[in-house]
């Protein structure tokens, strides 16, 4: 259901087309700039590495794609938000709305029978005026369930 995350927290909302994410990415020692930034600092890149602790969010639309980093989210703001989404899912017999703050809204209607589809309404934090919007397509509920199960978890 959902794209393969980087490594570190990620919650995918959507298809493998169109989607909403949040993603806290895990630096990892092999990749280029993490070695250059290494080098530089003068360390190594296995102490370089590890969990980040930049919040993004991602969004693509047929094909086409943005994101943006949220700094300053604690992992709490996430996790209320997956907690509010996970709450209103499994209560859910009609559409909801489940606010995430400054950058990210989502409206949720029934598709068809165990799923949802969902409008996702981004606003990047240095571009207030700016509204992305992502439609998926229909969403399997107990996917879904899981993932926000398993994203709660990661951030144990």
């Amino acid at each position: 259901m959902s794209p393969i995350a980087p490594g570190g927290p990620a919650l995918f909302i959507g298809t493998d087309t169109d989607y909403v994410a949040l993603v806290r990415p895990e630096l990892d020692p092999a990749d280029p700039g993490v070695r250059l930034a290494a080098e530089q600092a003068g360390v190594a890149p296995e102490e370089f590495a590890g969990p980040g602790d930049i919040w993004a969010v991602l969004c693509e639309t047929d094909g086409e794609g943005d994101g943006f980093e949220l700094p300053g989210v604690r992992d709490s703001e996430p996790a209320g938000f997956a907690e509010r989404l996970r709450a209103e899912l499994a209560a859910a017999s009609g559409p909801f709305t489940v606010d995430g703050g400054a950058v990210l809204r989502l409206e949720a209607r029934p598709a068809c029978e165990g799923a949802y589809a969902f409008t996702a309404r981004v606003t990047p934090p240095d571009d207030p005026e700016t509204e992305l919007t992502v439609e998926t397509g229909p969403v399997s509920v107990t996917g879904l369930l899981a993932d926000l199960d398993a994203f709660l978890g990661s951030l144990g």
